[in-house]
């Protein structure tokens, strides 16, 4: 219950390495498309109608950030809002963003963004939200009032397994800032469901339990930690709280003094799990307050085959030859004196080349040789050490806070570094793209040139009016023969030309006469076909007409956009041309400040490693002043009564 990231793991953190995202994914509320039903590692699924993917950019900034590479999708977006790409998504576009920050670890940019939409018109649920995972942040950053003030921002409960969390979160954070009667009430206003003991209510009474403690409520807060500490756990998580709690009762009974009983909780340890060396120190030194050395010598000398590396193991090598000397077997407790002190000047001797090692800048390269991971984010945590002098001693710094938060952020700074470097290599690309176009459009200009100049739409227009008003003097003459088809007219001109010659000849021919009434029955067939065609045949003119016009005005509006790109394009490929030229210094810039960051950043965890291992030091060295103030009452002893050890 002593550092930062074991409170993390009391709150379950670990629900994360994808992200993040933090990340959140605002997938169901505000992507459409593929909606979110089931949380993701690291992200937050937001419930609410799905909309559809209205701008190109926006499906490739979430084809990124799907596929978790958060960097990417921020540098996307960011890119996207700068050239006015995200018109149709401005609302999603900005939520995305400051989940992104949030998964980067940047919380102050997300908290910005954040109070800069949560008053706008955004669903409850989703406020909520936001506000919750801002809290978690906030509190990984340290920043327990501003964790406070956004829990409390939260109205209502929160969905599924979110709402026990926010109690755990909220007890957690009232805890730390020394409100513990609050911390209490919280905890007390989420019930677990009825007859459900689950993970979460476990959690619940531990937390209850260790605030009990801090306010001297001993027999309030034994009965919660004697729950937890009898739970038959289901898995190494439990089993590791239940640990925990046992642990914490035990050395709460030790200090009220009261070492049968601790004694008796400290035995429910396992004895090799993470709790085991403090559990086996514990009832060493209940058994000791009762007088019982010989059987606290048990416990510590299974702890003095341990690793030297633990404070619990080292206090052994005192609490064994004390227990030696309380049984009045001196020669014993003298050997063990003297082992202890040879151990702690090696330790020390080891402890000096480990600070000498970290001084020369080898410690991160070392923790982080191993970690193939390239995602940043801030639900990373270094998982294991290599086996290097200089970071044999940092266990326990790596369970601190303040360095798991450092090195996540110098983590992050090389990635950074490593994404800078390859838009570095990409500005060569994007020159050669500029160059490109340039020669692109002087090899395409004169062919496009006598494209248009061979279209010649002013005669067109004058063919397209010459159309429309034929079209209108047949319908205003009712001509029907106007219309007709080219077939149907060369029938008619026969007709018309034999009519005139049959106009000419003698009438009072018989044969004349007969062809005349067959011309004038053709005359008529030709005629009742043009009326019976003619309304049909006009209304296809109309029709045809009018998409003429709409070819005609869509051919002068391409016209004008190629004319008016002919003419902007160069000026286009100046800017793009000028702006990629500024790329390089920029990146450059950066480089150097996200190296300095990365470089102080280095200096500062040194500075801390160092200081926990000159802490070791400290406290070897006050073991082994211990030790040798023992030795020397053991002889005074000695030769005050006459007799040598």
């Amino acid at each position: 219950m002593t550092t930062r990231a074991a409170r993390t793991g009391a709150l379950r953190v670990r629900r994360a390495v994808a992200c993040a995202a933090g990340v959140f994914a605002w997938c169901a509320a505000f992507t459409g498309g593929a909606a979110c039903a089931r949380e993701q590692p690291g992200t937050v699924a937001m419930v609410g109608t799905p909309q559809a993917v209205r701008d190109l950019h926006w499906g490739e900034v979430l084809f990124y950030f799907y596929q978790g590479e958060y960097l990417e999708s921020l540098t996307r977006l960011g890119a996207a809002q700068t050239f006015g790409r995200l018109s149709n998504h401005p609302l999603e576009a900005e939520l995305l963003k400051g989940g992104l920050y949030l998964s980067l670890g940047q919380h102050e940019e997300a908290g910005r963004i954040f109070r800069a939409l949560l008053d706008q018109n955004v669903p409850l649920d989703v406020r909520n939200r936001a506000w919750f995972y801002l809290a978690k942040v906030w509190y990984q950053r340290d920043y327990l009032e501003q964790a406070a003030s956004a829990l409390s921002s939260i109205h209502g409960a929160l969905p599924g397994e979110l709402e026990p969390e926010r109690r755990l979160l909220e007890a957690q954070v009232l805890m730390y800032l020394g409100r513990y009667d609050e911390a209490i009430r919280a905890l007390h206003r989420w019930q677990p469901p009825s007859g459900r003991h689950d993970e979460w209510s476990a959690y619940a009474r531990f937390n209850i339990g260790a605030a009990l403690v801090r306010q001297q409520r001993m027999d309030e807060a034994a009965q919660l930690l004697d729950e937890v500490g009898r739970l038959a756990a289901s898995s190494e998580e439990m089993a590791a709280l239940r640990d925990k709690a046992n642990l914490a009762l035990g050395f709460a009974w030790l200090k009220a003094d009261r070492p049968e009983q601790a004694k008796a909780v400290l035995q429910r340890v396992r004895l090799q799990g993470p709790m085991s060396n403090k559990a086996l120190l514990g009832a060493g030194w209940a058994d000791a307050a009762l007088g019982r050395y010989e059987r606290a010598l048990a416990p510590w000398l299974e702890l003095h085959g341990r690793g030297l590396l633990d404070a619990a193991v080292q206090e052994s090598y005192l609490a064994i030859p004390y227990a030696y000397a309380q049984l009045d077997a001196n020669a014993q407790a003298i050997e063990h004196y003297l082992r202890a002190v040879q151990a702690f000047a090696a330790e020390t001797e080891r402890i000096d080349q480990s600070i000498a090692a970290i001084r020369a800048g080898r410690l991160l390269d070392a923790i982080l040789a191993n970690d193939t991971a390239d995602q940043a984010g801030w639900y990373w945590q270094l998982r294991e050490l290599p086996d290097a002098p200089e970071t044999r001693y940092l266990y326990h710094l790596l369970a601190t806070h303040e360095f798991q938060e450092g090195l996540k952020n110098y983590r992050d700074l090389r990635l950074m570094q490593r994404n800078l470097e390859a838009w570095s290599l990409s500005v060569a690309a994007f020159e050669d793209m500029v160059d490109m176009r340039q020669r692109a459009y002087a090899a395409r200009l004169p062919a496009m040139q006598a494209t248009l100049d061979g279209v010649d739409l002013d005669a067109l227009e004058e063919r397209k009016v010459a159309l429309e008003a034929r079209v209108a003097a047949i319908e205003r003459d009712g001509d029907i023969a106007g219309l007709a088809t080219a077939r149907e007219l060369e029938q008619w001109h026969k007709v018309e030309r034999i009519a005139g010659v049959l106009a000419q000849a003698d009438p009072s021919d018989p044969l004349v006469a007969d062809m005349q009434d067959k011309v004038r029955l053709l005359r008529g067939t030709l005629l009742w076909e043009f009326n019976a065609g003619y309304k049909a045949r006009l209304w296809r003119a109309r029709k045809e007409l009018r998409e003429l016009d709409v070819a005609y005005k869509e051919a002068r509006r391409a016209q004008v956009l190629v004319e008016r790109a002919r003419q902007e394009y160069p000026a286009q490929t100046a800017r793009f041309a000028a702006h990629v030229a500024q790329l390089q210094p920029r990146i450059a810039e950066l480089g150097q400040r996200v190296a300095a960051a990365a470089e102080a950043h280095d200096r500062y965890l040194a500075a801390i490693a160092v200081r926990e291992l000159e802490a070791q030091k400290e406290r070897l060295a006050a073991y082994s002043l211990q030790a040798r103030f023992a030795l020397a009452s053991i002889y005074d002893r000695a030769s005050a009564a006459g007799a040598v050890p």
